[in-house]
């Protein structure tokens, strides 16, 4: 989505800032720590009352929210109470703001972005067009708070389902059977632009195990093979924010920088640093030799760096020389899952034992893999 074009800047600059160090936790530890990174997290980041959504300006200029912060927020919500925080009344008011910002009543995709207007966060122009990244984190967290809190007093699986059928319709691509970027990409070019954060393997198969809808086995089985031949293009594993696919049988060609979003369409950058984390919470739903060999080769990869920066090229070149939470919490969580102790170590003590003020991305993606 647009975001990352954005606000690119202020998060390569809070990613300069001094990161406190931390030991690697112990379970119990973990649990409490997640918690209490959710705690200063809504604190920090959450505006709005009865309608509640996530800060991502930074601190700077109008507030703005995002379908995506929303996602991120509803997952990390419902992924706390699980922990035992008593969050439904929150996750409810997530779920109203998400309501109240579909691009129709009909359409329940998310309008990817608002704005604080006369007091008001509302969409204009192009906002008011979805990001298949925020709607489908909304719809998996839909799913997780009907299994959660049921359904009597929220209907929380009706919406999952509908929004899943909006989400079939009109963000993916009916060649490939794999996400578009956005019910804005209609065109054959643009719905072969591929978000490789986006195969989320896990969900699509959560997906059509909830809805019956054996489309979303076959979105699963297309993202299996996207997956597979994009590990196999770098000796590293690594990922871009962004490629070309095409055709049934899924052929991915490169993009040049700026074709897509940034200087970092063809490299890991502030879209595929999400990538191990979307790796790995498929594999902790689904174990699949597909997602375990090329999670086990990118953190091969990143287990041989002294410690994880911003911004790699796909043959691994280093482009920054600082650190951004935004990369070392997925990696941090990947690291956990598969089971690579001096990985997760290193990073653990990368990662600030507090949230990071003004800088919703990085500080958003360490609450949500905390409580993953």
């Amino acid at each position: 989505m647009h975001l990352h074009k954005i606000l690119l800047g202020l998060v390569v600059v809070a990613g300069l800032a001094g990161i406190t160090t931390m030991v690697a936790p112990t379970t119990t530890a973990q649990a409490a720590s997640a918690t209490t990174l959710y705690t200063q997290w809504q604190k920090a980041y959450v505006g709005g009352k009865t309608q509640k959504y996530v800060k991502s300006n930074n601190g700077s200029g109008a507030t703005t929210a995002l379908s995506e912060g929303q996602g991120y927020a509803m997952l990390a919500t419902v992924l706390a109470a699980k922990k035992g925080v008593n969050t439904r009344t929150t996750f409810n008011q997530f779920y109203a703001y998400y309501r109240a910002h579909r691009v129709s009543s009909k359409v329940p995709l998310m309008q990817w972005q608002q704005t604080k207007r006369n007091g008001k966060m509302t969409s204009t122009g192009q906002q008011r067009n979805s990001a298949t990244d925020g709607d489908l984190d909304i719809a998996y967290a839909l799913i997780l708070a009907d299994k959660k809190w049921g359904s009597k007093q929220v209907n929380y699986k009706a919406a999952a389902k509908k929004l899943l059928t909006a989400i079939k319709k009109k963000e993916l691509n009916q060649t490939t059977y794999l996400p578009t970027m956005g019910n804005w990409a209609t065109s054959s070019y643009d719905v072969s632009k591929l978000r490789t954060a986006d195969l989320m393997t896990g969900y699509f198969k959560t997906f059509a195990r909830y809805t019956k809808d054996s489309t979303w086995t076959k979105v699963a089985k297309r993202s299996q093979v996207a997956v597979k031949k994009l590990s196999a293009r770098q000796k590293t594993g690594l990922f871009p924010d962004f490629i070309l696919a095409t055709g049934s049988s899924i052929k991915l060609k490169a993009v040049a920088p700026y074709t897509i979003e940034s200087a970092t369409d063809n490299q890991v950058g502030y879209n595929a640093c999400r990538v191990p984390w979307r790796l790995a919470q498929t594999y902790k739903l689904q174990k699949d030799s597909v997602t375990k060999n090329a999670l086990n080769k990118q953190l091969k990869f990143f287990n041989k760096k002294k410690q994880i920066t911003a911004v790699y090229t796909l043959g691994g070149k280093a482009v920054n020389s600082y650190v951004n939470t935004a990369f070392t919490a997925p990696i941090n969580f990947a690291a956990k899952v598969m089971k690579k102790t001096a990985l997760q170590k290193k990073t653990a003590k990368q990662l600030p034992t507090t949230i990071e003020k003004k800088n919703y991305f990085s500080a958003t993606l360490q609450v949500v893999t905390a409580l993953s």
